[in-house]
This record gives structure tokens, sequence and C-alpha cells, in this order.
């Protein structure tokens, strides 16, 4: 055989050894390499709401349950399973200062245990007063629009004949006044269902519980309802409030300091 012919053979043998290589490593299925799954993170039992509880509501076995929580976003006031294991027995029938909505946990430091005189003193803050007034004297005003935690204005109406003739005055005694309760009771009119108020429970302070008590002998009580924009910027401790005065025959305003003296002549 010619040297040439040899060299081509064995170019040819060479060739076909490497494609049967290369083929071969063609073939194998890929390596698969398993990453373990990140632990999860730390969690713990803690009481939430599996029911709206609305303000005023008492808490049972039907609206709270044990649901995971995870550990860094427990809050000091959560209720833990670890802590308190018998507390959603414990906590039957007490009472929630502020609505608890759906998959919310239960606040410990807002709600109230042992409590026997009903809701309205429950819920009521430390040094305020709940003062009922009624709201549906006409079908004027806004009777079927107030609602619980709603906002109002207290406005006073009255007879003034100072000028030899009657007329009728009006003043804004309180302003910015949370409703605490409103008693309602469905009625029709004009073929539609209406919810009209026929009292409110006010939240007041000692002093404006005085002030009421006196318009309410000297006048018609009327509430405004505020936006709820006003709210937050001007709630306070209640807004202004005019001190009503009644001696003898004439009533005394105070409103920011500025005293007017009014004659008083009926209702």
């Amino acid at each position: 055989m010619k040297p040439a012919h040899i060299v081509v053979a064995a170019i040819a043998v060479g060739a076909g050894i490497l494609a049967a290589m290369l083929a071969g490593s063609g073939s194998r299925e890929p390596t698969v390499v398993e990453v373990a799954a990140p632990p999860p993170p730390p969690s713990a039992e803690v009481l939430i709401a599996v029911g709206t509880i609305p303000i005023g509501g008492t808490i049972n076995a039907s609206n709270v349950d044990w649901r995971k929580w995870p550990a860094d976003a427990i809050g000091p006031y959560f209720v833990q399973r670890s802590v308190r294991p018998q507390a959603r027995e414990e906590l039957t029938g007490s009472i929630v200062r502020s609505a608890v909505s759906v998959g919310e946990p239960i606040n410990s430091a807002r709600i109230i245990t042992g409590a026997r005189s009903g809701y309205m003193a429950a819920i009521l803050p430390t040094g305020r007063r709940a003062f009922t007034v009624a709201i549906e004297k006409s079908d004027a005003g806004v009777a079927g629009f107030v609602l619980p935690n709603d906002r109002v204005d207290v406005l006073l109406t009255k007879r003034d004949r100072s000028g030899g003739q009657e007329t009728f005055v009006t003043d804004t005694v309180l302003t910015n006044i949370r409703v605490l309760a409103i008693e309602q009771n469905v009625q029709e009119r004009e073929g539609e269902k209406v919810l009209p108020g026929r009292t409110a429970t006010l939240e007041l302070d000692p002093r404006q519980a005085e002030t009421m008590a006196l318009s309410k002998q000297l006048g018609e009580i009327s509430l405004a309802l505020r936006s709820l924009a006003d709210g937050p910027a001007s709630q306070g401790d209640g807004g202004e409030t005019v001190d009503i005065q009644q001696r003898g025959g004439s009533m005394t305003i105070i409103r920011y300091g500025v005293t007017v003296q009014v004659p008083l002549a009926g209702k």
C-alpha cells in the first residue's frame, strides 16, 4: 500500500473514532442538581378574628380561632397560644373597644374582659360621658344618615323675642362630637325602606354634658353631620364647646371667651 493511502486511511479512522466519541457524549442525560428549599420563616399561633366583630361586640368561639403568624410581625398586644393556651375560652364574652375585621389579630389592649354593665360603659373612654339626645322630631335633620363613630355638630334652635317680635335663632353649641350609638327602626317612606335614628348617644366630657342638658331645656336640639375629611384634622378633644348658663330671665353664652347675654322669652 502506498504511503498516501495509509495516511488517508488513518485520517478516516481517526475521524470515525472522533465522531463516535462526540455522539456518545451528546446522548448523556444532563446532570440534575437538587437545591434544598429554604426553611419556612419562624411563626407562632396567635388569636385571629375569623368573623367580623363590630364595635361593642363580644368575642366567642365562632368568631376567633388560632392561626399561624410570622414571628417577626407579632405585636406586643397579640394573644399568643404559647403564652395563653386557653385564651380562646378565657376571652369568650369579652367586649371589643373597636371593630375587628376578618383576619385581624385580636389585640388585648382593645378588649375588655369581665364587663357586666354593657358595652356602652365598656367602650366609653376614661373621663368621658355618654349622653343621649332625640334626633327624630321631624323629617328634617340627618336622621337615618348618622352612624356610630360619625362626627356631628350639635345645634340649639330657640325662640327669641328680645327685638319685640318672635324669631327663631340657632347656635352651634358643640362641634366635632363623636357618635357612640344610634337607635334605629326600619320604616317605609314613599315606598322605600329607611332607617331613621330616633336617638343618638354622644361622647362628651362632663362640661359638654352639662351644656347638652341645659340646651335640651332651652330649645330644640339638632345634629349636623360632619364630613369624614374634617374628622382627623380637628378631632382633638371634642372641638368647640359653647358654655351656656341660665340665670333668671337671661341666658349667658360664652364662646371662645366672648360672653353674650341673651334674654329668655320662652321656648
